[in-house]
């Protein structure tokens, strides 16, 4: 097989029947699940340098310490998770019936579904596609995964790795654009998950819903930064300027845009511009900074920039103020985005009514916390919430007020990386979750098994419904 080559439509259907008759004569127990995260471990960990080349290539320049915290140690720390719990997590789980069915018990057996589907997306294109195949191997799985078109030689590298651990039977990758992806979204799939717009999504669950495939969907949203009042404000910029320009803010839980107080804002911007300053610089071919994947998003990108100045809206580039014409033209070229502060956005402005997944932070300022509460309401639940305040009471009024996909307090993007919380949005920011046990369970069936005894009062309850057995029933119906 040409490991770079586009897989043919034809194929598709043949490769998900071939993964699914290998699971049924053969599902993996404990030892194979544990042997095959093994394998994968140790050739993740000795293909690090392909992988970190391979990103690179893929976004033209992406930090290569940004590669190791985000790709390399999420998906070591996720299999390293999955092997410390495995044989807990395979325990079957008892379960209460309740004094009526004494003497019975029950139980909760977590059984693999059978083929899992991931299609995975092109902004962390490893971790998003690793963390939940270990899942879905761990719940004894087979698994059958689409890369995205738009991170080829990351999926090339990927293809070749699986290839080398997974049998062809047990873990398969099809490469491929949109008429690829469209196809395998309409397997017959035992489970689905995909990572990637809310857009897209739609479609997805659409291709998924004449097999009646479950779906678990990750996708994305405005995610909103709330400066409360008491909070420091350079703590707060820190933290804040992470969150969003991280991945030059191509990240789904990157913070969308920010609500400070209105007699801060400005101080809030000053401490935002050094940040800024301090991490990049003059913005010269910045080592630390990732490019935008490919053109199409510098030109959406370039949209809601051209959009605010032309409303007239105050638009800040503190890293490029004195940059001539022919350099912006350089920076184009190298899809090169410097970030971009634009302040009190209206609500009808492109940067407000889209997810922006790019290195554009609107700020926006608020009079009152229940203002502020108030905002992130109006908009569609976001797949993270980060509230910054060092009063609790400010903090369980936030928590209280909004719903989230997950909230990191007083920081931002670290619930990601905590295995024992689940991960996912609600409503238009996804369905279902992923990542520790919650992705163990999302790929399994938990299997209610109920035992009944030789002896059983249940013997009992049958017509007709008199005397002794009529004074049984209606006193059980109390």
């Amino acid at each position: 097989m040409d490991i770079t080559a586009d897989t043919p439509l034809n194929e598709l259907a043949a490769t998900r029947e071939r993964l699914s008759q290998a699971w049924q004569k053969n599902k993996p127990d404990y030892h194979q699940r544990r042997a095959d995260l093994v394998r994968l471990r140790d050739a993740f960990r000795a293909r690090i340098t392909g992988m970190d080349a391979a990103v690179r290539a893929d976004f033209g320049h992406r930090s290569q310490h940004e590669n190791l915290l985000s790709e390399a140690m999420i998906v070591l720390a996720e299999i390293d998770h999955a092997l410390g719990h495995l044989r807990r997590w395979m325990r079957p789980r008892r379960a209460a019936v309740g004094w009526r069915f004494w003497p019975a018990s029950a139980q909760i057996r977590p059984e693999p579904v059978g083929v899992v589907g991931i299609l995975s997306p092109w902004n962390y294109p490893v971790n998003l596609a690793l963390v939940p195949l270990v899942s879905a191997i761990a719940a004894g799985n087979h698994v059958y995964l689409k890369p995205s078109e738009h991170a080829p030689h990351t999926s090339v590298w990927m293809r070749q790795l699986l290839a080398d651990v997974f049998p062809a039977d047990r873990v398969a990758v099809a490469l491929g654009g949109p008429e690829v992806g469209s196809a395998f979204a309409g397997l017959p799939f035992d489970h689905l998950l995909f990572t990637g717009s809310t857009a897209v999504g739609r479609k997805v669950m659409a291709a998924a819903a004449p097999n009646l495939t479950p779906v678990t969907l990750e996708l994305g949203g405005k995610a909103p930064a709330i400066v409360c009042p008491d909070y420091p404000l350079d703590r707060a910029a820190a933290r804040i300027a992470t969150g969003k320009w991280f991945n030059a803010g191509q990240t789904c839980i990157g913070v969308d845009y920010v609500l400070i107080d209105a007699a801060r804002r400005d101080a809030f911007v000053e401490a935002m511009k050094a940040e800024l300053r301090s991490r990049y610089g003059d913005f010269n071919a910045p080592r630390d900074y990732t490019r935008i994947i490919n053109d199409g998003q510098f030109a959406r990108l370039r949209g809601y920039v051209d959009d605010a100045r032309t409303r007239g809206l105050t638009v800040i580039e503190p890293v490029t103020p004195d940059l001539d014409a022919a350099a912006r033209q350089r920076n184009a070229q190298d899809r090169l985005f410097p970030p971009t502060l634009v302040l009190d956005p209206p609500r009808d402005a492109e940067v407000m009514r889209h997810e922006i997944f790019g290195p554009i932070l609107p700020i926006v300022s608020y009079r009152t916390l229940d203002e502020a509460i108030a905002q992130v309401q109006s908009l569609e639940r976001p797949l993270a919430l980060y509230p910054f305040s060092g009063d609790n009471a400010n903090i369980e009024k936030i928590l209280a007020n909004t719903l989230s996909g997950g909230v990191t307090v007083n920081d931002t993007l670290l619930h990601f990386g905590a295995h024992d919380l689940p991960f996912g949005g609600i409503g238009p920011s996804g369905i279902g979750a992923i990542h520790g046990r919650t992705g163990f369970d999302t790929f399994s069936k938990l299997l209610p098994v109920f035992r009944q005894r030789r002896m059983a009062a249940s013997d009992l309850l049958k017509p007709p419904y008199s005397g002794a057995i009529d004074k049984m029933v209606r006193w059980l119906a109390k």
